[in-house]
């Protein structure tokens, strides 16, 4: 029997687990539900699940005893939802009014504790060890850092790793994408830069060093960043998001908060980008007399897959032969993915599975309010988990 065949026999327990993660959304770091509900399953199937930093981690395979473990393999679900209200309308929509998985992490742990599931009941035949990593806080791009500094690529040492994303919309099911080699996904960093001007009277404004007109000019000036200072062959953003200021028409205010972000392609790019943003961001405030502080996060390093690790994982997607299958290779997207963490580590492979309808459900993108997923992907996503897991190993043991 294969993987797929397998979790098309688990399809029940396999909905069941993610909606009730889903009806139980939650967001960054703060996940006792989530994590209790993983650890439970886990152990249901016979795994032990261990704490790693504010995610969860077990072993399945030769290591899982404490013997010689062989090669490793990671891998990786995340957990968290967003913080935003779901209006979707489904039956097990989120009881949480601040948080909803409208990214799909409910289904990559759904998939993850499935895969180990079939994983563990096939365990005699994995011919080194599997490492699963249950990781909180994607969405804010710090749950990989929290877990890496906790050991999760150590203990045993970890050799490669591979992770899913599902993609809603309305690309058919059985469509998975990839990139070998290239940029697949932008690298991220939070931007936060608070303007400190002179408030006073509206009308005076002579007596007064104005924050929102400061601040103006410095969402201005970033942009010439983009536009005279970055090679063209590079491809970055940055987005001014969010700027306050202010309480009534008629006072200047004391200070305004600008917050956005910054994404480039290359990590030569974020360097610049980082660096210049902070430059030109005080020397603008400093020409109209005010002083801008300005915070930028480590954030995330652009995701670029090993390019012989992902076309092993490729091939052996193929060997499932899965009816529907379809593969798009090349993919590259402006937003990010914490995984580029642990791809800057070792060996590792990102992948996206479709989870779309081709009828109106597909009409909402990720992280809208009302996105939906189509379950059907996950038993496809559950056995190429187990069978990339179980097929790599046996081609690595002797390496």
């Amino acid at each position: 029997m294969s993987y797929y065949d397998r979790a098309l026999e688990l399809k029940e327990e396999l909905t069941e687990n993610r909606r009730y993660l889903h009806r139980h959304a939650e967001v960054g770091f703060e996940l006792p539900e989530t994590r209790a509900y993983v650890t439970e399953k886990l152990k249901e199937y016979g795994i032990e699940p261990h704490p790693c930093g504010e995610g969860i981690t077990a072993l399945i395979g030769k290591g899982a005893e404490g013997g010689e473990a062989g090669k490793v393999l990671l891998l990786r679900a995340d957990m968290d939802a967003l913080a935003m209200p779901e209006e979707s309308g489904l039956p097990f929509a989120s009881e949480n009014p601040k948080a909803a998985h409208c990214c799909g992490h409910d289904m990559h742990a759904a998939m993850l504790l499935t895969a180990a599931k079939m994983l563990k009941e096939q365990e005699n035949r994995l011919a080194g060890t599997v490492k699963l990593m249950f990781q909180p806080s994607e969405e804010t791009l710090t749950g990989s850092r929290n877990m890496l500094e906790h050991g999760i690529l150590e203990q045993p040492k970890v050799d490669a790793a591979l992770a899913y994303h599902v993609g809603p919309g309305q690309l058919p099911i059985g469509l998975f994408m990839y990139n070998a080699g290239s940029t697949m996904m932008f690298s991220n960093n939070d931007l936060h830069i608070r303007v400190k001007g002179r408030g006073g009277h509206g009308a005076m404004p002579q007596n007064c060093v104005d924050p929102i007109s400061v601040g103006a000019h410095i969402v201005v000036a970033l942009q010439e960043i983009i536009s005279r200072e970055m090679n063209p062959k590079a491809s970055c953003v940055i987005t001014i998001g969010s700027f306050h200021a202010g309480t009534t028409l008629n006072v200047i205010p004391e200070e305004a908060i600008l917050d956005g972000t910054l994404r480039a392609d290359t990590k030569e790019a974020q360097k610049q980008l980082v660096k210049r943003v902070r430059e030109v961001a005080e020397a603008t405030a400093r020409v109209y007399g005010a002083e801008a502080e300005v915070e930028i996060t480590d954030g995330a390093p652009p995701l670029i897959c090993d390019k012989e690790t992902t076309e092993e994982f490729v091939g052996y997607m193929r060997e499932l032969a899965i009816p529907g299958t379809m593969e798009q290779p090349d993919v590259a997207a402006s937003a990010s993915e914490d995984f580029a963490c642990i791809a800057e580590q070792v060996p590792s492979a990102f992948m996206y599975v479709s989870a779309g309808f081709p009828d109106g459900r597909g009409v909402a993108s990720a992280h809208n309010p009302k996105v939906q997923f189509n379950e059907e992907v996950l038993p496809r996503g559950a056995a190429y988990l187990a069978h990339c897991a179980q097929r790599w190993l046996e081609e690595h043991c002797d390496k």
